[in-house]
């Protein structure tokens, strides 16, 4: 990229092509896109965002197989803003065999208990159109030396901890003990009610809200 070049960087997945977004992209004259495996997420967005980006129907079969939490888990232990977009491209909720309900309280847990920013969009044009918005606002942000509002904890166990306080019942002592117990937000999220209300200040009551929560 020459000095001067102001257009976005964004840096796609390499096996996000089949989504579609990435041509789209393609034809933004304002977007300097480069390929390759992304650790986590499916797009980095200049130095400032990991963006996930998932259609309703994949979004419904991460939330049955718990492949979301642990997505989103990898992404808020990034030192990067954390953004979901939310694809709808016509899918049909009756025939995804999940309830409304289920994805509502998945996107609770997700927005809420991990803090990541979540973004609705309706095809893959405006998937690739709000990448570069992103982009855009992000730039303007470092020009203007403005701060990221909310509170980021360094360090993965500080995030853990954070993420894990974020669920209902749970403050630093109980996140501690989960913490310890499962070693990891992913296991955690992952245990069933039974394993959650045997971890010493749980109980039933707690361990049936925090699955309620997380789906």
């Amino acid at each position: 990229m020459t000095a001067g070049d102001d257009r976005v960087r964004i840096v796609a997945d390499d096996r996000e092509n089949a989504g579609g977004v990435i041509g789209s992209l393609q034809r933004h004259d304002e977007v300097a896109l480069t390929m390759r495996k992304l650790r986590v997420g499916d797009f980095l967005v200049g130095e400032y965002c990991i963006v996930e980006r998932k259609t309703l129907s994949d979004f419904a079969r991460s939330v049955v197989d718990a492949r979301l939490f642990r997505q989103a888990s990898a992404m808020v232990g990034e030192s990067r803003r954390a953004v979901l977009i939310l694809e709808n491209g016509g899918a049909d909720l009756a025939s995804m065999g999940v309830s409304r309900e289920a994805l509502q309280g998945a996107l609770i847990t997700v927005s809420v208990f991990f803090g990541l920013a979540v973004l609705r969009s309706r095809d893959i044009d405006e998937t690739a159109r709000l990448l570069v918005y992103l982009g855009r606002q992000a730039q303007s942000r470092v020009e203007g030396a403005l701060g990221r509002p909310g509170y980021r904890p360094k360090g993965r166990r500080a995030r853990q901890l954070y993420v894990l306080q974020g669920l209902p019942g749970i403050g630093p002592e109980r996140a501690e003990r989960l913490l310890e117990r499962f070693g990891s937000v992913e296991r955690t999220m992952a245990a069933s009610a039974e394993e959650l209300g045997a971890v010493e200040g749980i109980g039933p009551r707690i361990a049936e809200r925090i699955r309620w929560a997380v789906g």
